[in-house]
């Protein structure tokens, strides 16, 4: 005879795999997504910093001033929205949307874990977020120890700077991406 509470119970177990699977599928799916739309934005400004300091520092801080939000901006478009903020701005134009603080507290709290984040949003919206690791590059304008014009460009575009004093490997803020969820 066949017992009726195993075969409930298979059959419930069953559907939770299902479950759980095609949540962790569209979950990385999204994370996926979430990097393919935030790599444009990434490439662009790494392109315009990299131009800018071939010029010099105090080109690249006119570079992150001006070029770096019309980027975003252009980017901006159907729904989708993007930027880059930290824990230690220096362009208070920057500020973080509240839905990506906690995720910049949780990279703060987890050195060892850097992995991009998903954040679930109200009104069918998903939110994504990767770690700017600072790179040798950005001494100049980040590090501990700037050059005098350098300090003094920065002091005066931003007055209100906190973004210094940062070393190689440190965790310099965040991107992020704010889009619709896939149909």
């Amino acid at each position: 005879m066949i017992n009726v509470r195993l075969v409930v119970a298979a059959l419930t177990t069953l559907v939770l795999m299902v479950f759980v699977s095609g949540t962790a599928l569209t979950q990385e799916t999204e994370l996926t997504r979430g990097a393919k739309m935030l790599a444009p934005l990434k490439k662009d400004l790494k392109q315009a910093l990299i131009a800018g300091m071939q010029k010099g520092a105090l080109n690249a801080i006119s570079v992150c001033k001006d070029q770096a939000p019309a980027i975003a901006d252009s980017l901006s478009i159907e729904g989708v929205e993007f930027g880059r903020t930290s824990h230690r701005l220096r362009n208070p134009a920057n500020s973080a949307p509240d839905w990506v603080d906690p995720v910049l507290t949780a990279y703060l709290g987890e050195d060892s874990d850097r992995a991009p984040r998903l954040v679930h949003l109200p009104n069918d919206r998903l939110g994504y977020v990767e770690p700017v690791v600072l790179q040798p590059l950005c001494l100049a304008c980040h590090g501990k120890s700037l050059a005098p014009d350098v300090a003094a460009k920065i002091k005066e575009a931003y007055p209100e700077d906190e973004a210094t004093g940062f070393e190689v490997g440190d965790l310099r803020g965040v991107y992020w991406v704010e889009y619709p969820e896939a149909e």
